[in-house]
């Protein structure tokens, strides 16, 4: 006899567990509090605040003609981040998946087929170039006779200030000019 209740149990709980709990209704009356901070957060993410209304108003849209149902799990507020976050998720592919024909991917340059992003940081072979001319300019730089080397030093490379460099050389401003003149055409050259 345990056994059938036993079984009776499980098979109840394992009933319980794979049924959802009924939707909750939803109105506008607990949706609109709740406004502000979502279109605050889709702004955030967006960056432009017409589409952080529009996705809002989606969100309020899904749940008022129920293909969003709120099962209580949770608070409103969270369930409401969450409906809002597919939704941008869901914009952001849209357009991705425009941006990559509209840019003319696949065309006669041979390129990728995704959308091509442009990085505001130097490539690793730009860095690598870019340290190496600053090696060859230091080279040059040192062997410049000891005169104008330490005008460049001083002034350029110290970025001391220009009194300070006359004194620390014991020559005059007008001499430190034609030194800095003569050791930028001798690096040019």
């Amino acid at each position: 006899m345990q056994t059938a209740t036993a079984a009776a149990t499980a098979t109840a709980i394992a009933i319980a567990i794979a049924t959802p709990p009924p939707a909750l209704p939803v109105g506008w009356a607990e949706l609109a509090p709740h406004r502000g901070y979502l279109v605050a957060y889709a702004r955030r993410r967006l960056h432009d605040p017409a589409l952080a209304e529009d996705l809002v108003h989606d969100v309020f849209e899904a749940v008022a003609t129920g293909r969003a149902a709120f099962a209580g799990r949770s608070a409103l507020r969270s369930w409401l981040v969450a409906i809002l976050k597919h939704k941008i998720v869901d914009l952001v592919r849209e357009r991705a998946g425009h941006d990559s024909l509209e840019g003319g991917a696949g065309g006669d340059d041979g390129e990728g087929c995704g959308p091509q992003l442009e990085c505001p940081q130097p490539r690793p072979d730009q860095v690598a170039e870019q340290r190496q001319r600053l090696r060859q300019t230091l080279q040059r730089i040192a062997a410049l006779p000891a005169t104008l080397r330490q005008a460049v030093e001083l002034r350029l490379l110290a970025d001391a200030d220009t009194d300070a460099v006359c004194r620390a050389l014991a020559i005059s401003e007008a001499n430190l000019f034609v030194r800095l003149h003569r050791a930028r055409r001798a690096l040019a050259a």
